[in-house]
């Protein structure tokens, strides 16, 4: 038994050399005896409504309808930890090792599939008394951003490359499926499309992606730049460089671009891809927040913005439109690809921390399609007029980086990443996944543009 085996057995702190918050150790008496009693009837009681199998310690207890297996080897910690951090705690319990589970995304996406009724409404009416709040310094201020970014973003370009398809894109792919029109409903605004499911096929090696990941990213890429209108001499502002591939793509086609970016290892790496592919004289990177836009006087004829709308806040929400409300020249169009939840509960969990908050991206919130139309339309000229729902893709996009990540431990070790790291990221790939797949979180494209400017002529109503 390991050393750090036992530390966790006894709840002491567990911590990883990579940033990873140590984790708080379990302390006993009666406040934790309650929680924990009060938690394992709760889990209980959920679990055996859903198509799952629970196995309980030593005793071998089965609870569920049969389904994705979930070995809880530790009950004692597991029932504590989840009695005292709810969620935080659930996750936690799985990077202690206190449980398991086989098919991780595949167990973690039934439960998420009826996250909104698992627990009874008189406790879901209490998550504003019981729920951590988002600590003041991981809020996305001007003065916390870049540490926000920096946390996930600067952790090392080489680990990235590790799991990432060639064009190191860091969002969801778009794969070779048809679009539909989809019915009217909540979220339904302007011209809402929706991509069919990808068929889930990869390379018999995880570690060599099949071209068609790559494809399917930089399909993804071109239709943001066909809908805000790229072509030869358009001015660009991306929003949220990445490692670049938007920026060279919209060169490519004749744009000239400005990417900012609060990551500097991104930017490092961003610059040199942006060199080695000719494109150093049409694409300037800076290391900027996006609220310091504009300050020149400089516009812009498209805005794109690809999955950073997360790191926002909702407190910023009106500040990030308005900002591009005003950077963006008369007849110009807007797409930005943004991860979205449903109104009911991006309204429930606003301000409160979640385990993604403390261990992957501080600070991060998802916003709704409503809330997004809400804002435009109050705050800022802009309309939304187009939308591309994509969610069945972004659960094979991280179904393909989870298998592709796991496959590279080693080489993740030799970059100096801990097994308690792996687990992390491990449980952060596939508790993603599990969103995607069951719905309870999607990605959508999303275009704006201005009524009667002759980018547009129609006001949504």
């Amino acid at each position: 038994m390991t050393l750090e085996k036992n530390r966790r057995d006894q709840g002491a702190p567990v911590a990883s050399t990579q940033g990873v918050p140590a984790l708080e150790p379990l302390r006993g008496g009666p406040r934790t005896a309650i929680s924990a009693a009060v938690a394992r009837r709760l889990f209980h009681a959920a679990v055996n409504r859903l198509d799952v199998t629970v196995v309980e310690g030593r005793s071998g207890r089965r609870l569920g309808q049969g389904g994705p297996t979930m070995h809880i080897h530790r009950p004692d910690e597991f029932y504590a930890r989840l009695g005292r951090d709810h969620l935080i705690g659930f996750g936690e319990a799985y990077m202690t090792g206190a449980w398991d589970a086989e098919d991780l995304a595949g167990f973690l996406t039934v439960p998420a599939a009826r996250i909104a009724t698992l627990i009874p409404e008189p406790l879901q009416r209490m998550r504003a008394f019981l729920a951590p709040r988002l600590p003041g310094h991981q809020r996305s201020t001007e003065d916390n951003s870049r540490a926000n970014i920096s946390h996930h973003y600067d952790l090392s370009n080489e680990m990235f490359e590790l799991f990432l398809d060639d064009t190191l894109s860091y969002s969801s792919a778009l794969f070779d499926t048809s679009f539909s029109p989809a019915g009217a409903g909540p979220g339904s605004v302007g011209d809402h499309l929706v991509a069919t499911p990808p068929e889930p096929t990869d390379s018999a090696d995880p570690i060599v992606h099949s071209p068609d990941f790559a494809e399917a990213q930089g399909r993804k890429i071109e239709r943001l730049l066909d809908e805000a209108g790229v072509t030869d001499g358009t001015r660009v502002l991306e929003i949220g460089t990445g490692w670049g591939e938007l920026a060279i793509r919209a060169a490519r086609r004749g744009a000239t671009v400005h990417s900012i970016t609060l990551s500097v290892e991104q930017l490092e790496l961003a610059e040199e891809r942006i060199a080695a592919a000719g494109f150093a004289d049409r694409v300037r990177v800076e290391l900027m927040d996006y609220r310091a836009l504009g300050g020149d006087g400089s516009t812009y004829d498209a805005v794109l913005s690809v999955e950073m709308i997360e790191a926002v806040g909702h407190e910023f929400w009106g500040t990030y439109f308005q900002t591009i409300d005003r950077v963006l020249a008369p007849g110009g169009r807007v797409a930005i690809q943004a991860i979205t939840m449903p109104h009911d509960r991006m309204l429930a969990t606003r301000d409160g921390q979640t385990w993604i908050n403390k261990y992957i991206f501080p600070g991060g919130f998802l916003p709704s399609v409503e809330v997004i139309d809400q804002i435009t339309r109050d705050e800022t000229t802009l309309r939304l007029t187009g939308q591309l729902e994509m969610g069945s893709h972004y659960a094979e996009t991280l179904r393909r980086w989870d298998r592709r990540f796991l496959s590279q431990r080693d080489a993740v070790h030799a970059l100096g990443f801990d097994d308690l790291f792996m687990r992390v990221w491990h449980f952060y790939l596939a508790y993603s996944q599990a969103g995607f797949a069951s719905g309870y979180i999607n990605v959508s494209q999303l275009t704006f543009t201005r009524p009667g400017t002759g980018s547009d002529t129609t006001e949504n109503s």
